[in-house]
């Protein structure tokens, strides 16, 4: 495998995707030696092979606001791979949103499903539209217009979507209200519904309780514990939400949450009030994590500024992709942060990683981390296929689980003279299983 030449290739091929490129570099840079060792995925050109989406739809999205007006966005799908499964992946809504931005994530999924050991291929969709600021019946009839589109593109046993950024329980009840109407049925076609219609009960709290779970066994390898670590964490949305929620009940001190505006620190750590109240920061559609220091006298807001600055044992990126650079890497490391833990996708920039692996700090990327949250949603896809609920135990032992599964086989693929390289280990496991199932299905 030439890692420079199908860098070159992919950047001729995808020119103005830096977000795409980023993510394939990060692939091939660790996996090269194994495919070294394994010819075979060379003979079949496996490796350009998963470097293309099998397809890409894009559509237009019409939608009326309150003033009567005509919106227009841009809707998308990407089904990036469905060598081990249907496409499995969330959608996004927000005005950052392009098809780099998607392919990127399409690619990222396909290696992190695969680490799930759930049968889910990788994809992902969304749009440019912004919720911010949107009334209630404006963020349903977006929903509705999108989903008249999408409808045609996904099934319970070929595309299912989730949620992301943007798109919550609200969001993912209109999408499937409209789906029912369209396809005239009941079927587990998403994920992240509401308990009382097929959903799993603990869908939207798994990402960040999955990422808590990997937190401990990497600090369980390092002979330590969460109990009493401090914590900084980015974003007050599900994901932040929940890995505030499960950290704060492993006895560790969670003292920052952010947003585009700043960040708020509260050196007393957060209690079930505080927590409560990041649920009703994120359903007021306003974007802005202010508002919590003026509830709670015992916060303040910094604003215009991340939570990188504050010292603390654990960064947890929990907003969007490269929201940690290598600055904010070097002043978490002159800090004596102990362990940085990607929750966002590709949430920290490539110069940041090595910042912070050349200071043997231990760090997790987003694919294995943050892989819980997929993880809940295909056990929410076997739970509709056999029409059973399930109790938030049962999901809550499983997620966990599966995330011990995970970090024992990042640990098994990411051994270096005593460090564990997480961002190897991931792609390596994630790799093997997805190369193997293609080099079985044969060139079609």
């Amino acid at each position: 495998m030439n890692v420079e030449k199908l860098l070159a290739d992919v950047k001729a091929k995808n020119p103005d995707q830096p977000l795409f490129y980023q993510a394939v570099e990060e692939v091939l840079e660790t996996i090269k030696d194994y495919v070294a060792e394994h010819p075979i995925y060379d003979e079949h050109k496996i490796v350009e092979r998963m470097l293309e989406p099998d397809r890409i739809y894009q559509f237009r999205v019409e939608w009326i606001d309150d003033k009567g007006e005509i919106q227009i966005n841009r809707g998308y799908r990407v089904q990036f791979n469905n060598a081990i499964g249907p496409y499995k992946g969330g959608l996004r809504f927000h005005p950052t949103v392009t098809l780099d931005t998607l392919k990127f994530l399409g690619f990222e999924q396909t290696f992190k499903n695969s680490l799930t050991t759930l049968p889910m291929g990788g994809g992902k969709g969304g749009s440019d539209f912004d919720p911010k600021g949107k009334s209630d019946r404006e963020i349903m009839r977006f929903c509705q217009a999108f989903m008249t589109e999408l409808f045609k593109y996904i099934g319970p046993d070929r595309d299912v979507p989730a949620g992301d950024i943007g798109v919550g329980g609200r969001e993912i009840g209109y999408l499937y209200g409209m789906y029912k109407k369209l396809a005239s049925e009941n079927t587990g076609v998403l994920t992240g519904k509401g308990a009382q219609f097929g959903g799993s009960i603990l869908r939207p709290e798994a990402t960040g309780f999955g990422a808590i779970y990997f937190v401990e066994n990497m600090l369980k390898a390092k002979g330590d514990t969460i109990k009493g670590k401090t914590v900084a964490i980015s974003g007050f949305g599900n994901v932040a939400w929940g890995a505030v929620t499960k950290a704060t009940e492993l006895g560790a001190k969670v003292i920052c949450i952010s947003g585009p505006d700043g960040y708020v620190i509260d050196e007393t750590g957060f209690n079930q009030e505080k927590i409560d109240y990041m649920l009703e920061l994120r359903a007021s559609n306003n974007n802005v994590v202010a508002p919590f220091a003026q509830k709670f006298p015992t916060a303040k807001f910094v604003a215009g500024k991340k939570p990188w600055e504050v010292k603390v044992d654990i960064a947890l990126p929990c907003a969007i992709q490269n929201e940690l650079g290598e600055s904010d890497a070097e002043t978490l490391v002159k800090n004596g942060v102990q362990l940085v833990c990607e929750v966002s996708n590709m949430g920290c920039k490539a110069e940041a990683i090595a910042v912070l692996q050349k200071a043997k700090v231990s760090f997790a990327p987003g694919k294995a981390a943050n892989a819980g949250g997929v993880g809940v949603s295909g056990l929410e896809m076997s739970q509709n296929a056999e029409h059973l609920p399930w109790t938030a135990a049962e999901v809550d032992q499983r997620l966990h689980a599966m995330m011990d599964s995970i970090h024992a086989n990042c640990v098994k693929y990411g051994q270096e003279n005593g460090y564990i390289n997480y961002v190897k280990g991931a792609n390596v496991a994630g790799f093997i299983k997805v190369a193997d199932a293609m080099l079985q299905l044969g060139v079609c």
